[in-house]
């Protein structure tokens, strides 16, 4: 952590807002999404931070119970205030409240999913892994075909152009989504419900981009901001935007458990 923005969290810690990215931040990587479970010792510190922060906030584009199954964050004590945002700010849930705000299937993703599986056994990625999270749908190729996605990717953002779908491309997976939200809307709210003086945001990939552009506007406007990236060998986008750069989760978490140690 830069020294100015760590001794104004130490200082105010009320005053600072937490949020991180999911996976290959909180999460390894792995083949199959559904068992990329959060780092037990990055939970353990999240608690610990819950307690005396003004806000922790996951920011992830997985819907928002998967990463509550996966990160076992419901009802652990610290972290009784904890906001998700899920599928890049079109889910909400808080855990005050216990509820989540959702919204509805966009006509745009039902289609996609009645002609996808058709439409990628055309193209002889039949074999690929389709991940529908109602809001939006995946294809993953880890453990597949790693190289596939760099001949689908003109035309899936042609079929994406074509349903009105953004497109999210990530580690081996890209995402077709409905425009209109992103990491870097999720984190403005957030600062602006706190208030936050200062911002840490840490994510591994590019649908990270939009929220490190959010911190540092809200730099420009004085609010401290400390941007992390948990990097890895696939994606190094984050890498020169980054104030810390840490080797994927594992020092993720020991980061965070320095940070609890300051209080």
């Amino acid at each position: 952590m830069t020294s100015s923005v760590r001794a104004d969290v130490v200082a105010d810690p009320s005053g600072t807002l937490l949020a991180l990215d999911f996976d290959g931040t909180l999460a390894h990587i792995v083949d199959d999404p559904t068992q990329a479970y959060a780092h037990h010792r990055s939970v353990k510190a999240l608690e610990r931070l819950g307690s005396v922060l003004g806000q922790v906030a996951i920011v992830t584009g997985r819907p928002v119970d998967q990463a509550l199954e996966l990160g076992g964050f419901e009802g652990l004590s610290g972290l009784d205030e904890l906001v998700i945002y899920g599928q890049y700010g079109a889910e909400r849930w808080d855990a005050r409240k216990g509820r989540m705000d959702e919204a509805r299937r966009p006509a745009e993703i039902e289609r996609l999913a009645d002609l996808l599986p058709a439409w990628l056994a055309e193209r002889g990625a039949s074999h690929v892994r389709i991940e529908d999270k109602g809001l939006a749908i995946a294809v993953h190729t880890r453990g597949v075909d790693p190289e596939l996605l760099d001949t689908l990717a003109a035309p899936i953002a042609a079929l994406a152009a074509e349903l009105g779908l953004a497109v999210e491309p990530g580690r081996q997976v890209v995402e077709l989504r409905a425009a209109g939200s992103d990491k870097g809307d999720a984190v403005r709210a957030l600062v602006a419900a706190l208030p936050a003086r200062q911002v840490i945001f840490a994510g591994d990939d590019l649908g990270d981009l939009p929220a490190f552009d959010a911190v540092d506007e809200l730099r420009a406007t004085g609010v401290g901001g400390l941007l992390i990236c948990s990097a890895s060998s696939e994606q190094d986008a984050l890498v020169a935007r980054a104030d810390v750069v840490l080797d994927g989760p594992d020092e993720v978490a020991a980061w965070l458990e320095e940070l609890a140690d300051e209080f």
